[in-house]
């Protein structure tokens, strides 16, 4: 069944010039890029977008390295879209991703992994709600 998934392409990659990179590996893999866009978070799209992450430990840090600079977003979809993505990007920690996912090749650390991806159905649909707000309601 086809769903859609939310895939952001964090600032140290954008400032690396690698995000044709991952857009081409993304399309390798069968998804389809609905929306793109290129945003800088602000502290409150970044405070809802991490919500589920405050009190933690490294809230402040994530909120400040997600406005640090440019982030891509982009709707993706193909069958079973949440679960593929997060394969192909593999684990949080890009030390422990498997060789030949997004995070294994392009990750700096655990907060610089390089991307997000949704990680439930319900999730994309908030997610893709908080960044493309024009979409929702569709």
């Amino acid at each position: 069944m086809e769903h859609e998934t939310l895939l952001l392409i964090k600032p140290n990659i954008t400032a690396q010039n690698k995000v044709g990179e991952i857009l081409a590996i993304v399309e390798k893999n069968g998804f389809i890029i609905d929306h793109l866009k290129m945003c800088i978070m602000t502290d409150d799209t970044a405070a809802k977008f991490y919500a589920e992450h405050r009190g933690k430990s490294f809230y402040n840090r994530l909120l400040a390295f997600m406005k640090s600079g440019k982030t891509v977003a982009a709707v993706l979809h193909r069958d079973d879209a949440v679960k593929k993505l997060r394969e192909l990007v593999g684990n949080t920690d890009y030390k422990k991703a498997r060789m030949g996912t997004i995070r294994r090749l392009y990750g700096e650390t655990v907060t610089r992994n390089a991307v997000h991806a949704s990680d439930s159905i319900e999730h994309a649909k908030k997610e893709i709600e908080i960044i493309f707000p024009e979409l929702k309601n569709r």
